[in-house]
């Protein structure tokens, strides 16, 4: 049974629809269902390191079925945004979707676990909680909801930027109007700093700040480069306030499909082309901090992170309620002791 909330267990958007049919009549164009490559869909550009993991991924699978299953993937938002393309893999127009946690966050309230403040130390520390135990259940618990979680993918720490000045302490962020992700959980990270949580689509967050319609967004330094966002928001501060993954998700019923050991294939490929990702994404961290700190960005320290935690604390109160979740963070919290 389908348990989805608002707004995907409600009606597809028009956009979705239009999409669904794109993408149903390229299923149809690939052949049999049993031996065609899975269609997968992403955000970010062709070079992003989530794109080349499934294409990765998608070598390794055809590699080891020898040539029957395989991946065709659609990067840089030809589809649509993850909202809408989120809809379409849940009700099978799609096989595979690489997403932000943000839009999962109202599907399975576990998936907000990665991304609470300052639950991680390192970037260290999210990958050993997250290839343990504790993230296969967090990936487990999108099944009841139409979707497979496959691996979960590299995203960085993520740091306040804005128009304005340095944020060096919670009282800088007062008043700032801040663009996040379509979550509750972030706006209410915002909103505990005395900031205006603006969500908005990460397309749109270069015009807005040209324009001033905000004054600053929060993301990792790849994404800080790669959408021009430092053209207009000079301020970088290192509040490292969230170190969350994306992750990769498959069609439950495509899924449902698949023999037991096609299935295996699958998610031993999605689990191999972490590592791959992983090397990409450091690696591209590292070049675009340096070309963002030679074109000048004004970058600083945050000394006192522990003031930022405190602030955000209640945030955990709101979202960790069930015995499961407290479960799951105190696992996580004991792996990163002595940090």
């Amino acid at each position: 049974m389908n348990t989805l909330p608002n707004p995907l267990r409600t009606g597809l958007s028009r956009r979705a629809v239009l999409i669904a049919g794109a993408a149903a009549g390229a299923v149809s164009a690939c052949g049999a269902p049993a031996g065609r490559a899975f269609l997968s869909t992403d955000t970010h550009p062709e070079e992003y390191p989530t794109v080349q993991a499934v294409k990765e991924m998608g070598r390794l699978l055809s590699e080891r079925t020898e040539g029957r299953l395989g991946v065709k993937i659609y990067a840089g938002g030809q589809l649509g945004s993850e909202q809408d393309t989120l809809e379409i893999t849940v009700f099978g127009g799609l096989d595979m979707n690489r997403v932000n946690l943000a839009p999962l966050n109202s599907i399975e309230p576990l998936t907000a676990i990665p991304a609470l403040p300052f639950l991680f130390q390192s970037n260290d520390h999210m990958r050993r909680a997250l290839d343990s135990a504790i993230g296969d259940e967090i990936l487990a618990s999108l099944e009841p909801h139409g979707l497979i979680g496959l691996c979960f993918y590299d995203s960085g720490d993520r740091n306040f930027y804005n128009t304005r000045r340095p944020i060096l302490t919670p009282a800088d962020m007062r008043g700032l109007k801040i663009r996040v992700p379509s979550s509750d959980l972030y706006i209410s990270m915002i909103r505990a700093l005395g900031a205006d949580a603006t969500p908005m689509s990460i397309a749109e967050v270069y015009q807005a700040l040209v324009q001033g319609v905000i004054d600053g967004a929060e993301n990792n330094w790849p994404s800080y480069e790669s959408g021009r966002h430092f053209e207009a928001a000079r301020y970088y501060s290192l509040t490292q306030h969230v170190i969350a993954p994306e992750v990769l998700v498959m069609s439950k019923s495509r899924w449902d499909k698949l023999d037991a050991e096609d299935r295996q294939a699958v998610r031993q490929a999605a689990k191999d082309s972490v590592p791959f990702m992983r090397g990409l994404w450091d690696q591209r961290v590292a070049d675009a901090r340096g070309r963002l700190l030679a074109a000048g960005i004004a970058v600083n320290e945050v000394e006192d992170k522990s003031a930022f935690a405190a602030a955000m604390r209640p945030v955990w109160d709101r979202y960790i309620t069930s015995d499961t979740a407290r479960r799951l963070v105190a696992g996580i919290e004991s792996m990163g002791a002595g940090e």
